[in-house]
C-alpha cells in the first residue's frame, strides 16, 4: 500500500486526492485478505527437496507482507532459512548462498521470473531453474538465457526433485 501511495503522490506531483488514497488503502486491505495460492506442486517439491537438501526461500518485497504470505502458505517449517530482500541482485544471491550453503556454485535458484530470479542467480554462479507462469508482470520479462549451461526451464514444480537428482550426477 505504501508503494502505491508513494507512486500516487509522485505521479500527481503531490496533488493526489484523499479519495484516491482511500481507494488505494481499500485495495491494499483487500489484497491482505486474499489467500495465498501456491503454485501447483509447490508443497510436494519443497517437501521432497527439504528431506535431502538445504532449501532456502529468497523473496523480495515488503517484510511484513512476505512474512504474512509465508505464514499463510503453510510451508514455513519446510525451509531451512528465509531471506526477504529489497532487490534480487547477483551480490544478494552470492551473500545468501554463502550464508546458507557452500556458495553460489553449489546453489540453485528456482523461480518464475527470468529477470529477478534466474538471471541474477546465473550471474552469481548458481543454477537457474525457470518455471514459467501464465501471469508474469511485464517488467519481469527478459531474454531466455538458453546458451547458459546452468539454465534449465521446467513446465511445473512436479519435475523439480528429479531434475535436482539429475543435475547432481553432472561433473
Amino acid at each position: 500500500m505504501l508503494s502505491m501511495i508513494e507512486t500516487a503522490i509522485e505521479v500527481t506531483e503531490g496533488r493526489v486526492q484523499a479519495s484516491v488514497i482511500a481507494e488505494i488503502m481499500a485495495a491494499g486491505r483487500e489484497m491482505l485478505r486474499h489467500p495465498v495460492d501456491l503454485l501447483p506442486y509447490a508443497r510436494e517439491a519443497v517437501t521432497a527437496l527439504a528431506a535431502d537438501h538445504r532449501v532456502v526461500l529468497i523473496t523480495k518485497g515488503d517484510l511484513l507482507d512476505q512474512e504474512r504470505k509465508l505464514a499463510q502458505s503453510g510451508l514455513g517449517d519446510l525451509f531451512h532459512g528465509v531471506e526477504i530482500v529489497s532487490n534480487k541482485t547477483p551480490q544478494v544471491y552470492r551473500a545468501a548462498f554463502a550464508r546458507h550453503g557452500a556458495g553460489a556454485d553449489q546453489a540453485m535458484m528456482v523461480g518464475n521470473s527470468l529477470k529477478s530470479d534466474i538471471l541474477p542467480a546465473l550471474e552469481a554462479g548458481a543454477w537457474g531453474i525457470y518455471v514459467p507462469h501464465a501471469l508474469t508482470w511485464a517488467l519481469e520479462h527478459a531474454e531466455t538465457p538458453t546458451t547458459d549451461s546452468r539454465f534449465r526451464s521446467i513446465p511445473d514444480l512436479s519435475v523439480l526433485p528429479s531434475l535436482v537428482d539429475q543435475l547432481q550426477t553432472l561433473p
